[in-house]
């Protein structure tokens, strides 16, 4: 008796949804590339965020979309917490860039020196708060991609939820190994409270939208 072909579409779809959803410049994506440029726990930083993903993916297709629509109130409290987890990590982040930004090139050197190195424990703890945390993630991802897997039952929606979860590793890898040949060629001292600003602003932007859209 012959097995069932792997429904390769099937997890292709998964694969390719994944990777279209995570390639934008979202929380995780900005927080991976300050810590590839300052070269500090970036291989620890993308194994932490995709192994998150694949926890959120395979909570989204077995059960976290229609939870939320069971449970209104899950949502809120979901939203609460990514929402200030995004003010808060934004102002830290306005914060360095202000004080880089002011001393400007006299004190660049100084301003490198008194920040203190992220230790493994620290890497782990803030790549899952911008996975677990992260309303891209449990709003975006885990619920769109739970969403889209209802489309399919049995070992059909597995092979949905395993592409999505490959999607992620891959674009995690590709995306690290980018920013690794990235932070060689690039002078961090020159653009790291740039990029924070940046990313400042982006987490500030993405809480407005989230409150404005539970509100509206």
């Amino acid at each position: 008796m012959s097995s069932a072909p792997f429904p390769l579409a099937t997890f292709s779809a998964g694969f390719f949804l994944s990777i279209s959803l995570i390639m934008a410049i979202g929380p995780q994506n900005a927080h991976l590339l300050r810590m590839g440029l300052k070269r500090q726990h970036l291989w620890l930083t993308a194994g932490v965020c995709a192994l998150a993903d694949m926890v959120l993916i395979i909570t989204g297709v077995y059960g976290l979309a229609a939870m939320t629509l069971a449970l209104p109130w899950l949502r809120t409290v979901l939203l609460t917490a990514g929402v200030t987890f995004l003010l808060v990590y934004g102002a830290l982040a306005a914060k360095r860039a202000g004080y880089g930004l002011l001393k400007r090139r006299q004190v660049m050197a100084s301003a490198q020196s008194l920040e203190p190195a992220v230790s493994r424990s620290q890497a782990i703890a803030t790549a899952l708060g911008f996975s677990v945390l992260n309303p891209h993630a449990w709003l975006d991802t885990t619920v769109l991609i739970g969403s889209a897997s209802t489309a399919y039952e049995g070992d059909a929606q597995t092979a949905f939820g395993l592409g999505a979860i490959v999607g992620s590793g891959v674009w995690f890898l590709v995306f690290g190994a980018l920013i690794w040949w990235l932070g060689r060629h690039l002078a961090l001292d020159r653009i790291r409270h740039w990029i924070d600003a940046f990313v400042a602003l982006m987490m500030w932007g993405i809480a407005s939208m989230l409150v404005a859209s539970a509100l509206g």
